[in-house]
């Protein structure tokens, strides 16, 4: 089992960026796929970014690849996302996960197993 506290959240204008973290406690992070999420008010929880257990792939939403970059140290156990150039529309409370199926990269929610409580990013106009 693994414990995941995200951090990093706040507001920010357009154009501007943050770097949400994940710090993961209990099992050693290498075992998992880890994933992060996002869920805006009134909508469901959408995929953003994942990364494989030992960072060689990496998969991202079409509305955020090229602006986010995920990313892991897994000697640190922790899990990073760059978010650059955010928009409005990225406005969600964001969600770090981790999935224990083998080869990682899940979009569904379903997909993972364990999740953290959320950190929320607000983006104004």
């Amino acid at each position: 089992q693994v414990q995941l506290v995200e951090s990093g959240g706040g507001l920010v204008q357009a154009g501007g960026s943050l770097r949400l973290s994940c710090a993961a406690s209990g099992r050693t992070l290498s075992s998992y796929g880890m994933g992060w999420f996002r869920q805006a008010p009134g909508k469901e929880r959408e995929f953003v970014t994942a990364i494989s257990r030992l960072g060689g792939r990496t998969y991202y939403a079409d509305s955020v690849k090229g602006r986010f970059t995920i990313s892991r140290d897994n000697a640190k156990n922790m899990v990073y996302v760059q978010m650059n150039s955010l928009k409005p529309e990225d406005t969600a409370v964001y969600y770090c996960a981790a999935e224990q199926s083998y080869g990682g990269g899940g979009r569904l929610v379903s997909d993972y197993d364990y999740w953290g409580q959320g950190t929320q990013v607000t983006v104004s106009s």
